[in-house]
């Protein structure tokens, strides 16, 4: 009975009349009332759609003001698990497009690990701009989890928004997106994204421990740091996965770490890198020459594959100088007594060791 009485009563006024209720709920005390955050995500969603295959900017930039609106109606206030359920049904009975009534309904999904993730594309775009609104909100005024206190469930947040993007297989520019939803809270609000993309980094590596993926292969390919394009991330994982139980990932593992385990020691004890670049006026000996050419066919090829975004074609190319590396320390003294040549050999050794290194770092895998 309470149930048909509210139902009766909120269709008597439309849902887009009671954003002026939402300026009386307050969201966060440091991050404005609900009306705000209908308005920054009506900005938001629309944004999140121009990455998101089939998403119509207009309808993710409604459903965004619409969100939060049936959370002062009576049902919700009766019932509050029906949230964004009744919003659905309100938003179809005043005649919104039913793109906008699905998103309204799934904007708060996955709210757990069990929960289906939205595929509708402008579900996916509110969801995503509801959850990360949050994030960036309270990231930027220092309300961020520690240790096993979570009060505004960002951990979840973030979760959420990992899967969101892995499942839908979309490519979006995370720290860009930080920045834009930082943006539309105002001037007074400062967030720096690293400190968000480090906080989705760790969420991610939990997430795909608990997927049963190797630690090791995580770490070496996080290592690299500066990438904000999930997907990017994922596929290069699952590569490495793969690789690295051919023979090839084998050889590449073997010349990876013959290399960088002895410019490691000699620049400990020098003192100082040999990143610098190779003279090759002074490669002396047939074997330094081979493999400085070799080298130079490897590094063009590698960063063609890797621009591409083909991980295993690139690491395979990389592989291909295990013969040429094992040639040259079988034939070449490195400490030799000559300072310069010395030194030009281990500037070569370097960067064949920052070129296998562009697409993962092979010193964190375990053998």
């Amino acid at each position: 009975a309470d149930a048909r009485f509210f139902w009766d009563l909120d269709r008597k006024r439309k849902l887009e009349s009671r954003a002026a209720a939402l300026a009386g709920v307050v969201f966060h005390a440091r991050l404005g009332t609900l009306a705000d955050k209908a308005e920054r995500l009506g900005k938001l969603a629309g944004e999140l759609a121009a990455h998101i295959p089939g998403a119509n900017r207009k309808h993710a930039s409604r459903a965004g003001r619409l969100a939060k609106a049936d959370l002062v109606t009576g049902m919700v206030g009766e019932f509050p698990e029906l949230q964004g359920v009744m919003g659905r049904y309100y938003a179809f009975h005043d005649g919104e497009p039913a793109p906008v009534c699905e998103a309204i309904a799934g904007h708060y999904a996955p709210a757990g690990p069990a929960d289906d993730c939205p595929t509708a594309p402008v579900s996916v775009a509110l969801a995503l701009a509801d959850k990360i609104d949050t994030l960036v909100g309270f990231f930027a005024i220092g309300e961020t989890p520690t240790g096993s206190k979570d009060p505004f469930a960002l951990r979840r947040a973030a979760l959420g928004v990992i899967r969101l993007i892995l499942e839908n297989h979309l490519r979006i520019p995370l720290a860009t997106i930080f920045s834009r939803a930082a943006s539309f809270y105002g001037k007074g609000v400062r967030l720096d994204p690293d400190d968000l993309l480090v906080f989705f980094a760790d969420r991610l590596k939990v997430h795909l421990k608990e997927k049963g993926v190797r630690h090791d292969l995580i770490a070496a390919v996080f290592a690299l740091g500066g990438e904000d394009d999930l997907v990017r991330l994922m596929a290069c994982v699952e590569a490495l996965s793969s690789f690295l139980e051919s023979d090839d990932g084998a050889n590449l593992l073997t010349a990876f770490n013959r290399v960088v385990n002895i410019v490691a020691i000699e620049e400990k004890k020098d003192g100082k890198s040999y990143g610098g670049k190779v003279n090759r006026k002074r490669l002396e000996t047939a074997e330094e020459k081979a493999l400085s050419q070799a080298l130079g066919a490897v590094e063009k090829e590698s960063a063609a594959k890797l621009k591409a975004e083909d991980f295993t074609a690139t690491m395979t190319a990389m592989a291909t100088l295990r013969p040429s590396v094992d040639t040259f320390f079988d034939h070449v003294t490195i400490n030799c007594e000559d300072a310069a040549l010395r030194a030009n050999r281990l500037k070569l050794l370097s960067r064949i060791g920052a070129v296998m290194g562009a697409v993962a770092d092979f010193s964190k895998i375990e053998r």
